[in-house]
């Protein structure tokens, strides 16, 4: 196996969305190159409704797919073409826009004020931009779940992993969507696709993905059953890690052990137009879209 190194760790960063909800951003709105196929990550969490109460009003989005992944509470969502449902804890929302879709997303949280939840964004490319928008919709019982001999816990939302397969399918960008918690001072390997996108995001607890052979920063120490241990280069919590190519990631789960996102997807390799939530791959396409928008052909303008 090839370990794959780090290339960039960075820390999510506070960010106001939709009508004013607080959430942190790990990625979106710049180099589209960064993390293609991937487009954009936010980290919605919060335990005071009055930062998430005011949600994700009527929004458009053309050109991509949204991947929403809620924790805890619950997120009620409408579309223009009439569909309306509730995200419940641990379900999963694949919405594929396509050609045009209008829609809201309303958090909600648990009994004790709790939000918590992840909204991806992944590119389509050209050839399925103004395809018709579909939805896939899965509850947190239908994800599947692996338990490793170690105490390792693995979910796959969409992809293969070791011959297992998430119930998301269909999608453009292949990708492999994976929740995974390793338990604390546990160090586990994960095989990915060498020509694959690949990112890691740290929600909980902390741990290294560097190589225990070539150590750089921060250095943390605590006893453990009698012994020192050694832990550098730790990744906490809202921290994203972007790795270098090779086919295999590892990490070092810290004292407290490390939950993480691990996410990759085949890259698309076109020209990106972005307008917000709308992506194309030409300014053209984007004035176009405005246009939709303006006369109120959005919704069936597919081409």
């Amino acid at each position: 196996m090839s370990f794959r190194p780090v290339k960039s760790e960075t820390l999510a960063q506070p960010t106001i969305e939709g009508a004013g909800v607080s959430l942190y951003r790990a990625f979106g709105f710049r180099n589209p190159r960064d993390f293609d196929p991937f487009l954009l990550l936010d980290d919605f969490r919060n335990d005071d409704p009055r930062a998430y109460a005011k949600g994700f009003p009527w929004h458009p989005h053309r050109g991509i797919e949204t991947i929403t992944y809620v924790l805890e509470g619950t997120v009620e969502h409408a579309d223009s073409l009439g569909n309306k449902g509730r995200l419940g804890a641990g379900s999963v929302q694949w919405m594929t826009a396509g050609s045009g879709i209008l829609h809201q997303e309303m958090p909600s949280g648990d009994a004790a004020g709790k939000m918590h939840g992840f909204q991806l964004w992944a590119n389509l490319p050209s050839a399925q931009k103004m395809t018709a928008p579909r939805y896939q919709d899965i509850k947190g019982s239908d994800i599947t779940e692996l338990l490793d001999d170690d105490g390792t816990v693995i979910k796959i939302i969409t992809g293969d992993y070791r011959g297992y397969k998430g119930p998301v399918d269909g999608i453009a960008a292949e990708p492999q969507y994976l929740d995974i918690s390793v338990p604390p001072n546990t160090r586990k390997s994960f095989p990915v696709d060498t020509y694959r996108q690949v990112f890691a995001y740290v929600f909980g607890g902390a741990g290294s993905f560097r190589a225990a052979s070539n150590p750089i920063g921060v250095r943390v120490e605590k006893e453990v059953r009698g012994q020192e241990l050694n832990i550098r280069d730790m990744s906490g919590n809202r921290t994203l890690v972007q790795f270098d190519t090779g086919n295999e990631v590892t990490v070092q789960a810290g004292p407290d052990g490390v939950r993480f996102l691990l996410v990759s997807g085949r890259p698309i390799e076109e020209p990106v137009a972005w307008h917000g939530p709308i992506v194309m791959n030409t300014a053209a396409e984007i004035q176009q879209a405005m246009r939709d928008l303006n006369n109120g052909t959005f919704i069936a303008a597919q081409h």
